[in-house]
């Protein structure tokens, strides 16, 4: 199974590598995600892949796909669905929203009021949607991506701790290199490489099992703790990260090493995650942004002072 699984996910990097070009670690990262069972909030400016990125995973997952443009006049109902009244036969029936996809894009989620980022987030924790008296599951897997754009401000609803606690990670896509950022240009969007489906849902769920079985030391373990207990402390932030973040950083660590092929988690498979898992969890004090301290700068600091077991 460990090896089937290795060549499932070697076919798939490979794949959304043929059109997503130096962007290695976003893609690897919404692997991480989708295996371990969670969602992913990526940020980033315009322009960098993100959309093509998460769309080709789909693609290769052979998996359904939609895309949700956040918007301020964004309703709950315009997500999840509503019921819809058929008079010749005298009843409602619920017509489903987007949400409904096993891939789901939620771009600039920012850009939306809460009570539509609550409606997402609740479908996203519960996998389940409530419209009106019903409760309709959601398709199996469900993986979320959500996007926020970090350079503009003006006319967002910024997601509050409690809710953007609930990402497994979250990735912050900078700019590819100048070679790769060559071939980008050199490209032509009309020819565009076509993407196979190398897997399917079944894969799917063979994967994120694979991953759950994954072993994890109680060494391993202890120090993914220990890690999360350290941002508690640190100089700079009002609130650490809690003991979701343990267990999400446990979780994610299971599916990096499965994503290098291995069956069981190291602590280095922690210390890669835990920027990803932890960088959203920090609240900092408002004497930080004077300092100059951002919340990676806290990780870094953890990272570099927990002793690696």
């Amino acid at each position: 199974m460990q090896d089937a699984g290795t060549g499932t996910l070697k076919r798939l990097i490979d794949e959304v590598g043929r059109v997503v070009v130096g962007q290695q670690a976003l893609v690897e990262g919404l692997l991480v995600g989708l295996l371990a069972g969670g969602h992913v909030l990526v940020e980033g400016v315009p322009g960098l892949a993100k959309t093509t990125a998460i769309r080709t995973l789909a693609q290769a997952l052979g998996l359904g796909f939609r895309r949700i443009q956040f918007t301020p006049d964004l309703l709950p109902g315009d997500l999840l669905g509503t019921p819809v009244y058929h008079p010749d036969e005298r009843r409602f029936a619920v017509r489903k929203g987007p949400v409904f996809a096993p891939v789901l894009l939620a771009d600039e989620i920012n850009r939306a009021p809460a009570k539509v980022q609550s409606a997402l987030l609740e479908a996203m924790e519960e996998r389940q949607v409530t419209i009106g008296d019903e409760s309709f599951p959601l398709p199996q897997p469900f993986f979320v991506m959500a996007t926020q754009n970090p350079i503009e401000h003006d006319g967002t609803y910024p997601l509050p701790e409690a809710q953007i606690d609930r990402f497994l990670l979250k990735l912050v896509v900078g700019y590819p290199s100048a070679d790769d950022e060559i071939a980008i240009a050199s490209r032509d969007d009309l020819d565009a490489p076509r993407v196979d489906a190398v897997a399917d849902a079944a894969d799917v769920a063979a994967l994120q099992g694979a991953a759950t079985a994954v072993h994890v030391a109680d060494a391993v373990a202890a120090y993914a703790v220990q890690l999360v207990r350290a941002t508690r402390d640190a100089t700079h932030v009002a609130v650490g990260a809690s003991p979701r973040a343990s267990r999400f950083l446990i979780r994610a660590a299971r599916a990096r090493a499965l994503l290098d092929g291995r069956d069981y988690a190291s602590p280095f498979d922690v210390k890669r995650c835990a920027p990803d898992v932890l960088r959203h969890r920090v609240v900092l004090r408002y004497e930080a942004e004077a300092d100059g301290v951002r919340a990676e700068d806290i990780v870094a600091s953890v990272l570099a002072s927990v002793p690696t077991p």
